[in-house]
């Protein structure tokens, strides 16, 4: 964990998405985690994310993101760190629509660990299980430190949501759901909505068609789908509306 801790001490610098990956992989393995990721928060109070490890970590955030619940968000709106050992057991006031979903889901434990200093949110590290179960004390001791340290490395980084894909050779590392932002803006505009209400508009889409929101938003952006004010969306493309 020490060595851990030192690759990802605020003075190192992450390139390219390959560069965080191997330590990510290897914070997987010391958290006893079959993945982890890690979100950031956004000005609109959503969350970006930024790394992943794991298929089964990254169909656990585009659940909390379709839904727009889950233990990852409530850690970044309250700051506290959220443990579900059991997602099976979850009470249905809880998250109503998660609760539903829970037992068909791969992953059976889940634990979140904001990222942030004081009153300072920055996002949460979330760690996901197959088995449900605890996690041992010094499991949470190295996650808690895998939080400070990766805060640290955020605010001195400037790692932001936001920034441009890529980032550049020296910029951080890209992040992963820019074709849902591209999408929203794209729905807002069809539409005449605000962005907040185009994603709920994609989120409800999602969930009705049993889709993740990022398949939608691919097919929004690639014009196989559109939104419209009656309700579920047609198949349909638009018509060309300027063409040579």
């Amino acid at each position: 964990m020490a060595e851990l801790m030192r690759r990802l001490e605020p003075e190192q610098t992450f390139k390219s998405s390959t560069d965080i990956g191997p330590i990510i992989s290897t914070a997987t393995d010391v958290l006893g985690a079959d993945g982890l990721s890690v979100s950031l928060l956004t000005e609109d109070e959503k969350t970006e994310l930024l790394w992943c490890s794991g298929d089964i970590a990254r169909c656990f955030e585009e659940m909390q993101l379709t839904l727009g619940e889950g233990p990852g968000p409530d850690a970044v709106r309250t700051g506290a760190m959220v443990w579900v050992p059991d997602l099976a057991r979850t009470r249905a006031e809880r998250w109503p629509i998660l609760s539903m979903e829970a037992p068909d889901l791969e992953a059976r434990a889940v634990y979140c660990f904001p990222l942030g200093i004081g009153a300072i949110r920055v996002g949460v590290l979330t760690a996901v299980r197959r088995m449900p179960g605890p996690m041992s004390a010094q499991q949470a001791d190295d996650a808690i430190a895998m939080a400070s340290v990766l805060t640290a490395h955020c605010l001195n980084h400037h790692v932001l949501p936001g920034t441009e894909a890529g980032g550049g050779p020296d910029g951080p590392p890209q992040v992963l759901n820019a074709v849902i932002h591209q999408a929203t803006g794209m729905v807002s505009a069809q539409l005449s909505v605000p962005l907040p209400q185009a994603l709920a508009r994609l989120q409800g889409h999602a969930y009705g068609s049993g889709r993740s929101l990022t398949e939608v938003a691919k097919d929004v952006v690639d014009r196989r789908l559109r939104l419209t004010d009656q309700g579920n969306g047609s198949p349909t493309p638009p018509s060309v509306v300027d063409k040579d």
